[in-house]
C-alpha cells in the first residue's frame, strides 16, 4: 500500500481544496482505491463543488447547526470550541474513492475539501493511502 501524509495550515481558511494533492498522489498509481483520512478530532472531509460559493454555504450551514457559543460541555479553548469536536459527526473524517488509470473518479463538479472549523490549532495532517486493484 502506498501512503503519504500531507501537512496543511488552516490559519486563514475553514475549507481547503485538496483535489490537486489527491490527483498528484494518485497519478502514478494505476487502478484501485484511495482512502483519505484526517487524524484529528475536529476536522473532516467533504465532496463539494468549489468556486461556486458552496464553500461559504457549507461554512454557514455548519454555523447554523453548530453555533459557536458556550452551550457545549467540551469547553476548553476558544468560545464555541465544543462545536469543533462535533464537526466530524457531520463531516466525515474519511473518504474512500475509486481510482482508474491514476485518476480519482470524482464527478464533474466534485472536489475533495478539508473542513476545519477549529481556530485553536491550524496545523493539520491528511493521510492519503492507496490500495491497488
Amino acid at each position: 500500500m502506498d501512503s503519504s501524509l500531507i501537512a496543511i495550515d488552516t490559519t486563514d481558511r475553514t475549507i481547503i481544496d485538496l483535489t490537486g494533492e489527491l490527483e498528484r498522489f494518485c497519478a502514478p498509481l494505476g487502478d484501485g482505491l484511495v482512502n483519505v483520512f484526517v487524524p484529528h478530532a475536529t476536522a473532516g472531509l467533504a465532496l463539494i463543488e468549489v468556486g461556486s460559493g458552496s464553500e461559504y454555504d457549507l461554512e454557514a450551514a455548519l454555523r447554523r447547526v453548530l453555533p459557536r457559543d458556550d452551550r457545549y460541555r467540551h469547553r476548553h479553548g476558544s468560545e464555541g470550541h465544543g462545536a469543533d469536536h462535533v464537526v466530524p459527526a457531520f463531516v466525515s473524517p474519511s473518504a474512500c474513492l475509486p481510482v482508474i488509470g491514476g485518476k480519482p473518479q470524482l464527478g464533474t463538479w466534485q472536489s475533495l475539501v478539508l473542513v476545519d472549523t477549529n481556530r485553536d490549532n491550524p496545523r493539520r495532517h491528511v493521510r492519503l493511502s492507496f490500495l491497488a486493484g
